[in-house]
């Protein structure tokens, strides 16, 4: 059965599903959905299915085609990602336009796979809008984004559009006990996740930190300052990623405001988002610790 070991978005593995069963594959998708949920493990084995020889079970995981793809090897699916992180250049669409225009080496088809397709430059936009015009007949392009409003409208317009929905808190914590992963890990580390299995593996990697953050909030109404200073050695260490510690920080604060409306919490989410600011323009990283954690104490001590 295809798409049974991904979680979620069960009306996505039906639509693709159809697809196949009813040979209706088209030229040109946009896989389009938030961060972390299985979009880009999607694309993978709609391509596989696609690209699969064998005429009833797609894919049989068995035919040289399955085999080819499950091996990272296949001369007719090729994907495109951004090599800085911050872009998709004209080149490498130029590059996808001179294999797309070859005949297929081993299937019928051939797929192509861009991901995080919002970060194509303009020109590489445009470029492969001729593509999408005029695909050859033996060819499928999958976009994959999370920001579609930074696509091109006609980029848009020659695309059938898949929409990806957010996973249940239920499926990920299932997920995570599948695979011996979900010690330590409390609602409000779920809630965090905004339904992705991406961002739950990351968050469970990091799940002490998040446990200390916890802790700081419980003890910072009812503690002397340096002594939380001293108990928030976690935020002073995490420079390159605070920012989703910041993030939790706001996420506890909102449920307490949620049980108790309180303007001292309302200050200290504005202390949060400011420090947030204070860090983004690179002021002292230490210096900017201190004062939130000062504020946070002097709204809510």
């Amino acid at each position: 059965m295809a798409f049974e070991t991904i979680i979620g978005n069960e009306i996505v593995k039906k639509l693709l599903n159809s697809t196949i069963q009813k040979n209706n594959i088209l030229h040109s998708y946009l896989f389009v959905g938030p961060d972390g949920i299985g979009k880009s493990i999607f694309a993978k084995e709609f391509a596989q299915m696609i690209l699969c020889e064998n005429e009833i079970t797609k894919p049989c995981h068995q035919c040289k085609s399955c085999l080819e793809m499950e091996s990272n090897n296949h001369p007719d699916f090729l994907q495109i990602n951004s090599d800085d992180g911050k872009s998709i250049k004209i080149e490498q669409v130029r590059f996808l336009q001179e294999k797309i225009a070859e005949k297929p080496v081993s299937s019928n088809r051939k797929v192509y796979v861009i991901y995080d397709s919002d970060l194509m430059t303009r020109e590489a936009a445009n470029s492969l809008l001729k593509t999408l015009e005029e695909p050859p007949a033996y060819a499928t392009l999958i976009l994959i984004t999370s920001n579609e409003s930074k696509l091109l409208t006609t980029i848009k317009s020659r695309c059938i559009k898949v929409n990806f929905q957010v996973i249940e808190q239920e499926q990920i914590l299932q997920y995570l006990r599948k695979n011996n992963l979900d010690a330590g890990v409390t609602q409000n580390m779920l809630e965090m996740c905004e339904g992705s299995i991406g961002k739950a593996l990351k968050l469970q990697e990091r799940k002490d930190d998040y446990a200390e953050i916890e802790e700081l909030i419980h003890k910072i109404s009812n503690t002397d300052i340096t002594e939380i200073w001293n108990h928030a050695e976690v935020l002073y260490k995490a420079k390159e990623n605070v920012m989703e510690l910041l993030d939790y920080m706001n996420l506890l604060f909102y449920k307490q405001l949620c049980q108790k409306q309180q303007t001292a919490i309302v200050k200290a989410i504005y202390s949060v988002e400011e420090a947030k600011k204070r860090i983004l323009a690179n002021a002292n990283y230490d210096m900017s610790i201190d004062h939130l954690l000062l504020e946070i104490w002097e709204e809510l001590a």
